[in-house]
């Protein structure tokens, strides 16, 4: 069944350099309406400011996803991997046993 969620309807976060919205339930985001799609449990559209970004941290026993919509982000992780993923591309990753890595708007707007 195909639900429409206008993106003023997401829940989500400004935190400045971050503006998230949730599709599901995320963080201090609580709807127990949208907690998950099967196996899809967290589906965020971030805008990120420029030269900022998410400083390493770690994951496990995942799939990440990412699609860029405008501008690119730049991506470095524990296992020597690093790259910039730009506009209309998609980066996937997986986290197996554990992965830390960082995900930076290095460009000069958001």
């Amino acid at each position: 069944m195909i639900e429409l969620r206008p993106f003023h309807t997401l829940g989500g976060a400004n935190h400045g350099w971050l503006d998230a919205k949730h599709h599901f339930s995320f963080a201090d985001y609580y709807d127990p309406k949208r907690t998950s799609w099967g196996s899809l449990r967290v589906w965020n559209d971030d805008t990120i400011e420029a030269n900022t970004g998410f400083p390493p941290h770690s994951h496990a026993n995942m799939e990440i996803i990412t699609y860029v919509r405008k501008g690119a982000i730049t991506h470095k992780d524990n296992l020597g991997n690093e790259g910039r993923t730009e506009a209309g591309d998609v980066q996937v990753m997986s986290a197996g046993n554990g992965v830390q890595h960082s995900e930076y708007n290095r460009e000069s707007e958001a």
